[in-house]
């Protein structure tokens, strides 16, 4: 009998569904159907831009997408990709192999050429999937397009050693792939396919930024949006993937010679999905992640994604110099809060091993030095504790963060780009919680993020429960990204906003986006200043897969 109800109910669902619900759309693979959905916005959900490859050729570049003649119904069935998912999580999504989508959000217009961006989600390279925001309440002009896509996670994704099998920055030859067809598709849609914006949070906000040094990204993009991400985070670009290879190896129970590369990379390649990815992600000392970008070695039967570590391109100036929307939170470190309690007493004893991964040093003693300075100038010769819990969230807004992001900009603007927007988010409301062991309160990593998009099943009414104050940023925050998308400039001259104008050499403007929206100088100049100095004595450059170890 529960069937039949079941039956029945889902045939008055159809039946209710009139042509006026379903926009068609002929793709270059074939045409698909699109649902409205209740904020009135048509949704393609799950519309294959390409297609991952699988056993041994798991780790190789995306192949192309499938085609089909029948008209595909582009609803949503979870897919993500291979990750480890936990709690009610799991039973809502659907991992698989094959899981390079993208979902395209379209408003309910007749007009062509509407802008578009393209948002990459964050988490860690390690979690996460495309879906996991939409940016509903950012359409309502009904003057843009949004899409956003799966990218291979985790080893799969970021595994780099260098040969034929594991070139390495698979994950990212996804998003390149996702932006062409982007670049083939969208103007089916309605979109302009020479008006899009990138944009990402976190580690999405890292990879859009590497994606600017990438020569295979040139002409899919034309703005940029970074959200408490940098391409010279220590996190960026592995250091050293063969080690990581062999590190990540022995956690998984190979049992073979490490420093044996063939048995390393066989092991890989026959592995599981589910042997590389049961392994929870926990946050590293030195702000680093084992699976992330790489320099790659170019073996003359790949496309190389990154052929020279970020700093150097930066340098050269050989880059994509695009209008940039380029920020972070002001308490970026409220992250590494959860690990505080462990952390605080092992910092205060050996604090050189949370010095950022991208630090080198040419002894011990030099390296403790160093980490003596960094430490005083956070905790002022105090001890790691409750007490200044302030200095432990600041040090890790500035290593994971503030520094990198600023360093980017700097090399951005002397390599001549001179449309650069600057902000820092530091809006807090009394459902803010407070630092622990503090009245303080701050604007945690890619808070700046929930402000301008939707959860993923969020409605336009839900918001009706936040705060007025935040109500109101929301507005705010949406007006200048949405006048950034369409426009160039998050703040045109003829807005009532505060005027906004671009960073340069010579004066250092960046929006300030807290209790007052308002246009400031210098940002953390100190706390730059006193970076430069380690990093310009210090760094630790990237390098690529070596030949001799195969």
């Amino acid at each position: 009998m529960l069937y039949f109800l079941l039956l029945l109910l889902c045939s008055v669902t159809f039946s209710n569904q009139t042509e006026d619900d379903w926009k068609l759309v002929h793709t270059t693979q074939g045409p698909v159907r699109g649902r409205k959905d209740p904020d009135g916005i048509y949704v393609f959900y799950g519309i294959p831009y390409a297609t991952a490859p699988t056993a041994e050729d798991k780790f190789k570049a995306p192949l192309p997408p499938p085609k089909w003649e029948e008209p595909l119904d582009a609803i949503d069935k979870g897919v993500v990709c291979p990750q480890a998912l936990f709690g009610a999580q799991a039973s809502k999504l659907s991992i698989q192999e094959d899981c390079l989508i993208a979902n395209i959000y379209v408003p309910d217009t007749e007009e062509k050429n509407l802008s578009v961006m393209v948002h990459i989600h964050g988490g860690a390279l390690r979690y996460g999937f495309g879906n996991s925001y939409t940016a509903k309440n950012l359409m309502k002009s009904k003057k843009l397009i949004v899409v956003n896509f799966n990218y291979r996670l985790g080893i799969h994704g970021f595994l780099c050693l260098g040969t034929e099998s594991v070139p390495g920055n698979a994950g990212f030859k996804d998003m390149i792939a996702a932006l062409r067809w982007v670049k083939k598709n969208i103007a089916s849609f309605g979109g302009n396919p020479n008006d899009v914006t990138i944009s990402g949070y976190s580690a999405g906000a890292t990879a859009a930024d590497l994606l600017i040094l990438s020569k295979s990204s040139q002409g899919l993009f034309q703005k940029v949006i970074i959200e408490s991400g940098s391409n010279l985070a220590a996190f960026a670009v592995q250091l050293n993937p063969l080690q990581n290879a062999k590190t990540h190896a022995k956690s998984l129970n190979f049992t073979g010679d490490p420093n044996d590369m063939n048995l390393v990379e066989k092991f890989y390649t026959y592995a599981s999905y589910e042997t590389l990815t049961k392994q929870a992600f926990k946050p590293r000392k030195d702000s680093t992640y084992l699976f992330t970008a790489c320099v790659e070695r170019d073996i003359g039967t790949n496309e190389v994604f990154l052929h020279d570590s970020p700093i150097n391109i930066l340098q050269k100036g050989d880059f994509i110099k695009v209008p940039m929307l380029y920020g972070f939170a002001n308490m970026e470190g409220l992250l590494r809060i959860p690990n505080f309690d462990i952390w605080s007493n092992d910092m205060d004893k050996m604090f050189f091993d949370y010095l950022p991964g991208d630090l080198a040093f040419n002894s011990d003693t030099e390296k403790y030095e160093v980490a003596k300075k960094i430490k005083e100038f956070y905790f002022h010769e105090e001890p790691v504790s409750r007490n200044n819990i302030i200095g432990y969230v600041n040090y890790f807004t500035d290593v994971m963060a503030a520094y990198p992001s600023l360093k980017s900009v700097q090399l951005n603007l002397q390599s001549g780009n001179k449309r650069i927007y600057l902000y820092e988010y530091s809006f807090v409301d009394d459902d803010t919680p407070f630092v622990p062991y503090t009245k303080i309160k701050g604007a945690s990593h890619c808070a700046q993020t929930l402000a301008v998009l939707d959860g993923v099943s969020e409605t336009n009414s839900d918001e009706r429960n936040a705060s007025l104050e935040l109500q109101n940023m929301k507005t705010i925050m949406r007006e200048m990204w949405h006048n950034f998308i369409t426009n160039g400039e998050p703040v045109p001259q003829n807005s009532s906003l505060p005027g906004w104008p671009a960073v340069s050499a010579s004066k250092s403007s960046y929006m300030s986006l807290g209790q007052a929206v308002e246009l400031r100088e210098g940002l953390l100049s100190d706390r730059v200043g006193f970076w430069s100095d380690v990093y310009d004595k210090h760094y630790r450059q990237p390098v690529p897969p070596p030949v001799s170890q195969f």
